[in-house]
């Protein structure tokens, strides 16, 4: 099985009431200068009872001799029609907190076992067109435990994902290279990845 199996075979309109994940939504809204205008918008049906936030990313950085490195993942996704390169992510589930989460489905996900050691604001992916929104939870990864030797993830029967780590100092260069190799760079990554080359260039 490989992930470049994946590929869309058809594309339809989905009805109002058939979407399982998703819905949309027409919002009705007053402007600034309290005209009443309309808007289109895709909102998550799987938000938990009580929560804020949909789901979680997990920032795994693991120290190795050569330089740290950073956990990141190929995923196919049906909406881009590619291999999508991502960090480790997932949904918050009811009755458990977004680093409860992340520990979870780094777990799930990768096989490995960390510690959050920070949680960054809530952001929202796409204003303009969604509330969707996302915690990003930096994690410790203590790669001399004997669970994180050999870690096998425990993915879900429709999930197929491949898990690598790539250096830090190098993932600008590395999205690029992913990118002209076909790959879809995640905003996440592609953000995280121009901040520290941004850290370069102006010497912060």
């Amino acid at each position: 099985m490989s992930l470049t199996n994946g590929k869309v075979v058809s594309s339809e309109p989905l009805g109002p009431t058939e979407g399982k994940w998703i819905k949309l939504v027409k919002l009705t809204y007053n402007d600034y200068k309290n005209q009443t205008r309309t808007w289109e918008s895709a909102e998550r049906t799987t938000r938990a009872k009580g929560s804020g936030v949909d789901g979680v990313g997990i920032l795994a950085i693991l120290e190795k001799p050569s330089g740290p490195e950073i956990l990141l993942q190929k995923q196919f996704r049906p909406p881009l029609n590619q291999i999508a390169i991502e960090l480790p992510a997932g949904l918050v589930d009811e009755g458990e907190s977004v680093q409860e989460a992340a520990v979870r489905e780094l777990k799930e996900e990768t096989g490995f076992v960390g510690t959050v050691s920070e949680m960054s604001p809530i952001m929202f992916n796409d204003p303009g067109m969604t509330n969707t929104n996302t915690a990003i939870c930096s994690v410790k990864i203590d790669t001399s435990l004997p669970e994180n030797q050999d870690p096998k993830p425990s993915l879900e029967e429709d999930e197929f994902i491949e898990t690598f780590t790539t250096p830090l100092a190098t993932l600008y260069a590395e999205c690029k290279k992913l990118e002209a190799q076909g790959y879809a760079i995640d905003a996440r990554v592609g953000t995280f990845a121009q901040g520290i080359e941004l850290t370069k260039r102006l010497n912060l």
